[in-house]
């Protein structure tokens, strides 16, 4: 192929060259060409041809429309329009407290169960932060407050897990968890979680921890404690077991591939209670979850795998439907989904379960047509992700 010869700068173009035959300038004619520039500016154009003179004129005008263009085109460039910046998407958040251990025995044990669910958030990509570190100045109910200010403060619907590993303290009165530095009351937790606009998982792995049923139970919220009353004060094993089912999927009972809140708890308490029946120990602690609001909690002896018990009386009152869709580290298909599809799920989800617990007062008919006004909705959200 035939190169073209780039275009010389417009300071080395050959004038002429550019121009028409036509408009060419003529050869001077008068005895004094050739001579200085300095001295043709003083030359009279009297004694220039007449043809020159023309030429000269059109020439000037087309420079003057030319440099006209120019100017009019060397508009400066309109600024680039700016991308606005998207916010990052808030993510699930982990407080993770390691309270006043005691001894070194308690501490080494404590740490290794923390140790646990800082792996657990790491591949829940959850963000995480961590109060208990018994070298630092500040006391830990100042830093827990603090963190607790700006985490509920977000309005998102991804959780808020909050989980305290350590001792606890029931005096008849008030239960607290021990902390270095001031310990926090059940009280003390509820008023600062009080503006809370998130949904909110707290898990106490202590002692003497029911009592943070009744002044934490709320909406949108799940609470777990390790015993069923504040009277039980004995150390608290199933924080151990907890730690271990929340990050694998050895508590999965169903075999969805994730564990869920409800199955990590199933899972601690039935291996809590294992370990007293092998040892031939009186069990000491067992465990509660509430996450209907009531304030009265559930005992895992009435669940057979991961469903109530048949026959159990006042099932729709009892807790556990809402932990069941709570998974801290979840599945591929069940990131796939948004907070907003996932609320969306789980409302039809719990209608299911609704209908379950009224399939025997209803008719046939009744409980089919309603049955395919939920699985349909669903079907077609996580057709929706294909």
């Amino acid at each position: 192929m035939e190169r073209i010869a780039p275009e010389a700068p417009a300071s080395t173009r050959n004038p002429g060259s550019m121009e028409p035959p036509s408009l060419r300038f003529p050869r001077l004619e008068s005895p004094n060409e050739g001579i200085h520039s300095n001295h043709l500016k003083s030359a009279s154009l009297g004694k220039w041809p007449t043809t020159a003179i023309r030429c000269l004129g059109l020439l000037t005008c087309l420079a003057i429309l030319v440099c006209s263009c120019s100017i009019a085109n060397a508009q400066p460039p309109a600024p680039p329009t700016k991308t606005p910046a998207v916010a990052p998407a808030v993510r699930q958040h982990l407080i993770l407290i390691v309270g006043a251990s005691g001894t070194d025995e308690y501490k080494e044990t404590f740490l290794t169960w923390a140790t646990r669910w800082q792996d657990a958030a790491k591949r829940a990509e959850a963000d995480c932060t961590f109060i208990g570190d018994a070298e630092s100045t500040a006391k830990d109910l100042e830093k827990l407050t603090t963190s607790l200010g700006e985490m509920i403060s977000v309005e998102t619907n991804e959780p808020l897990w909050i989980v305290f590993i350590g001792h606890g303290t029931f005096d008849g009165r008030t239960a607290s968890l021990n902390l270095n530095g001031p310990d926090v009351s059940a009280e003390k937790m509820a008023e600062l979680l009080r503006p809370a606009k998130r949904p909110i998982a707290f898990v106490a792995c202590a002692s003497c921890t029911s009592p943070f049923i009744n002044a934490l139970s709320a909406p949108n919220r799940i609470i777990i404690s390790a015993t069923k009353d504040g009277n039980q004060i004995q150390y608290s094993r199933f924080g151990d077991a907890m730690s271990q089912a929340i990050g694998g999927l050895d508590a999965d009972i169903n075999r969805d591939g994730q564990t869920s809140l409800l199955e990590a708890w199933l899972f601690a308490s039935r291996r809590t209670a294992e370990f007293y029946a092998t040892e031939g120990r009186l069990a000491t602690e067992h465990a509660l979850i509430d996450d209907n609001g009531d304030t009265k909690g559930t005992r895992a002896e009435v669940y057979d795998g991961e469903r109530l018990k048949l026959g159990i009386e006042n099932a729709e009152q009892l807790d556990g439907a809402q932990a069941a869709r709570w998974n801290f580290i979840r599945s591929e298909e069940e990131r796939r989904l948004s907070p907003e599809q996932r609320q969306t799920r789980d409302a039809l989800e719990q209608r299911l379960d609704d209908l379950r617990l009224r399939k025997v007062n209803i008719t046939e008919a009744e409980y089919l047509t309603e049955l395919e006004s939920i699985l349909v909705p669903i079907a077609e959200l996580y057709e929706s992700l294909d």
